[in-house]
């Protein structure tokens, strides 16, 4: 009686020998490092490591490694105030053809790595970095979605030869078309009922010459959707761009976003540019009217009134030739004619065959750069949150087209080799489709992260300690083969998370005590019934087999609910949250894994098919 077959006992030895594996790792710790990668078709070669190894050298800064990795070129450093202030000294040197990125790779042995045992990764509260939460502004969006019409509709109407008077948007939401005539007016409505079967057609007076459409409400939900989505596209290639290891971007609720940045040390600069809606906009100068006329209030049907940099005022044509959103890439540099900072431009197909296309047309002329840039702010006036969203158009050069170009060319006229520099890299990243607002910033240091994890690991030696105590007291041996399955588990649950590359945090940590506390719960119930059966008059071994029979449907019972509870609450929370499910989840299917069949097997080991006149209990 009480005795296993071979393969459950190979199971636990296995099970335990591959957990106790993939724990290993987060044992070694983690070191600085600076890891310098390539773009734009540029390449880490011995040149450019023979550079930084130079310029690091002549600064005083030690290097501990320096290694050739898929993720580009490590150097490992000994302590951050050294990985700091390299990464400022790399950028400078490198420029903008690489990102240095400021990360913590472990310190794992290379056998380990060898079979892909890694450590888990480290949360915010754990690691330091900074923490957003943005809200994207829906009315600015279902606002352009309806000046894209506005646009669409005057190109359709041209193409059919249908005049209007004018095609606005209205100031609460839609598109308003006048018309000359009646006959124009019904061309034009069975036009658009064709082509622009989302639109609704609002009602208007039967005398007037007007026509008013609206988005529909589904398609404004959808607008609304797609703002908030591709808003997390760009602001992850931004982040990307940053260099930031293990980022988390993820959406929250309707119209916000949650940024998390591990190890950012300047949290200004990443405000700075995940907030920014900067981009350009080509427009050919109008050099047949007069600005003059048209700063007095005359402004000429198809040009628009802009001023330069130094407040003098331009007038350029409202057709735009190419937007920011048709640039693929762009860098900085330094022009080498006149040495000021410049931004080298790649456009698509589309915008290379249309600046093809004018600059054909228009050899000798000038054409503009408007730089364009969209705050939101949040004020409280009278008690109450009123955001205004700030604009700046500025036209930051004129030049003469001297010749036909189309795919790439440069943009001169910006102020510092700075600017240039964040233009190119939010150009690169492309527009946001909507502008956002940062509601709420944390920013946790890399010294109170190690006080997080110190104190986080305290707790759970604390709290081990305590149980193991208590179960060696109460149980004896049974208390301390109880004991022996609840370091197990806690072994199983770090190689679980080691495995799956799970981010813990501090709800995490407080999921894994929470488990140390729980998972002894089976083994209580387990041995709580063999004193009973033992009281009863049972024989010991009789009593060891139905203990634990008649425990496992209480403690199925017990694990599932709580199990159930625990995925409630990461299909419904937010990140911390969801940290705290995890862990709890996972121990709690480990606990029944080594409470139940762990323990038994020891038991078994000690106790199987022995004659006995009492037990150790």
């Amino acid at each position: 009686m009480n005795q296993y077959p071979l393969w459950k006992y190979l199971l636990i030895v296995v099970a335990t020998l591959i957990g106790t594996i993939y724990a290993l790792p987060n044992l070694y710790g983690e070191k600085p490092v600076v890891q310098v990668t390539a773009v734009r078709g540029s390449a880490i070669d011995e040149a450019t490591k023979n550079s930084i190894k130079d310029v690091l050298k002549a600064s005083a800064i030690i290097v501990s490694g320096m290694e050739q990795a898929p993720q580009g070129l490590v150097i490992q450093f000994h302590n951050t105030d050294d990985q700091l202030r390299a990464q400022a000294i790399i950028v400078d040197t490198l420029g903008d053809d690489f990102i240095a990125a400021l990360n913590l790779l472990p310190a794992t042995p290379g056998w380990l790595t060898a079979i892909n045992a890694e450590p888990m990764y480290l949360g915010l509260d754990l690691r330091g970095g900074v923490h957003f939460l943005l809200e994207v502004d829906m009315d600015a969006a279902i606002r352009q979605a309806d000046e894209r019409y506005v646009s669409d509709l005057r190109a359709t109407l041209r193409g059919k030869k249908i005049r209007y008077l004018s095609i606005v948007h209205m100031a609460g939401g839609g598109i308003e078309i006048k018309f000359r005539s009646d006959e124009d007016l019904h061309k034009a409505q069975n036009l658009i009922s064709r082509e622009y079967a989302t639109l609704q057609s609002l009602k208007v007076a039967d005398d007037d010459r007007v026509l008013r459409y609206a988005m529909s409400e589904k398609e404004m939900r959808e607008t609304r959707n797609f703002a908030v989505q591709q808003n997390i596209i760009t602001l992850r290639k931004r982040v990307n761009e940053l260099g930031v290891a293990e980022p988390v971007i993820q959406r929250q609720g309707d119209n916000r976003i949650v940024i998390q940045l591990p190890g950012v040390q300047d949290p200004a600069r990443a405000k700075d540019i995940l907030g920014a809606t900067a981009t350009l906009e080509y427009r050919m100068v109008d050099d047949v009217n007069s600005v003059q006329d048209a700063v007095a209030g005359r402004v000429p049907v198809g040009s628009r009134l802009y001023y330069k940099r130094d407040g003098s005022p331009i007038l350029l044509k409202k057709r735009i030739i190419v937007t920011g959103d048709q640039i693929i890439d762009a860098s900085s540099g330094i022009d080498q004619q006149n040495g000021s900072p410049s931004v080298f431009i790649s456009l698509d197909s589309k915008g290379a065959r249309k600046m093809n296309a004018t600059t054909k047309d228009n050899i000798g002329k000038p054409m503009a750069v408007v730089f364009i840039e969209r705050k939101t702010t949040t004020r409280m006036i009278n008690g109450k949150k009123v955001k205004t969203t700030k604009e700046t158009q500025e036209v930051i050069n004129v030049a003469t087209i001297r010749s036909q170009f189309s795919k790439r060319f440069q943009t001169t006229g910006l102020e510092s080799t700075q600017e240039a520099r964040k233009l190119a890299l939010l150009l690169r990243a492309g527009a946001l489709v909507a502008p956002v607002e940062i509601v709420e910033e944390r920013t946790v240091g890399p010294s109170l992260g190690q006080d997080n994890i110190d104190m986080g690991l305290e707790s759970v030696v604390i709290g081990f300690v305590l149980v193991l105590l208590f179960m060696a007291v109460w149980y004896r041996l049974f208390g301390l083969v109880a004991n022996m399955a609840l370091t197990l588990n806690l072994v199983l649950i770090v190689a679980v998370l080691s495995l799956l590359q799970a981010t813990l945090t501090l709800p995490g940590i407080a999921g894994i005590v929470l488990t140390v506390g729980m998972a002894v719960d089976a083994n209580v119930l387990i041995f709580e019934r063999i004193r009973e059966e033992l009281r009863n008059g049972n024989s010991p071994q009789a009593s060891i087999s139905a203990g634990y029979d008649k425990a496992l449907s209480t403690i199925a019972d017990a694990n599932i609910t709580t199990l159930i509870a625990a995925v409630v609450l990461y299909g419904f929370g937010t990140g911390p949250i969801k940290g705290f499910a995890i862990t709890l989840s996972i121990g709690i299917l480990t606990s029944m894994f080594t409470a139940i069949m762990g323990t038994r097997a020891v038991i078994n080991l000690v106790y199987g098919g022995r004659r006995l006149k009492k037990l150790s209990i």
